[in-house]
């Protein structure tokens, strides 16, 4: 994604690889492992927090300044402006995201059905462990043509690995016959839905979230 954004040791705090206070389930395989915070540096904490709460254009340098306790050459000194903050934070999120689902995928090269449910516990984890970040995407129409091109591209191919596998269970007969891109686009966007009101501390934790989710999932597909 462009422009890239070089942060230094300077910037690093103590955010970066916090461990979780959250509730873990049992060990299981690294894509769904979530025991520590996201690695953010300080500056882009804050800008998480903010652009969450406030949205990225009601958010100045200035503000961001301030919670930082900082002054706003301090924040130009590790970033260029305000869209390189957004640039890296999408830019985490969705290389994070789509790293965890290579490794899930992979866990079922033959098997297109349980790459389907692979593929959306995958991503219903990352909303969940991940909810300010995956609430962020929303923020995609606030990139600069360049950079929304790119994040975009990461974007296609998340979406490229649910729909083969949409397309083979169809090819095999374990989903039901019909149209696999719109199968896949209305799983992402479902999934995507749950940054809107999920909460870690509510009835459902992530784990079982996610098995409720992949069998929506099935239902959407169709399955056998």
């Amino acid at each position: 994604m462009s422009p890239r954004v070089a942060t230094s040791a300077k910037a690093r705090s103590a955010h970066a690889g916090k461990p979780s206070t959250k509730k873990s389930a049992k060990a299981g395989p690294a894509w769904e492992d979530y025991s520590t915070e996201a690695e953010l540096d300080a500056v882009l904490v804050h800008s998480l927090e903010a652009f969450v709460e406030s949205g990225y254009h009601a958010t100045s340098v200035r503000d961001l300044a301030r919670r930082l306790g900082q002054t706003v050459p301090a924040i130009y000194y590790h970033y260029e402006n305000k869209q390189a903050l957004l640039v890296a934070l999408l830019s985490y999120s969705i290389e994070d995201l789509l790293k965890r689902a290579k490794a899930a995928e992979a866990e079922s090269p033959d098997d297109p059905k349980r790459r389907f449910e692979l593929l959306v516990r995958c991503m219903v984890l990352f909303t969940a462990h991940r909810r300010e970040l995956a609430f962020l995407d929303a923020e995609i129409r606030s990139l600069e043509p360049a950079n929304r091109k790119a994040y975009v591209a990461m974007r296609d191919d998340l979406e490229a690995m649910v729909t083969n596998a949409v397309e083979e269970g169809m090819r095999t007969k374990v989903f039901t016959k019909g149209d696999a891109h719109a199968v896949a686009r209305a799983t992402i966007t479902m999934v995507r839905g749950i940054a809107n009101w999920y909460r870690t501390d509510g009835e459902l934790d992530p784990d079982s979230l996610a098995k409720l989710y992949v069998m929506f999932a099935l239902r959407l597909a169709g399955a056998h």
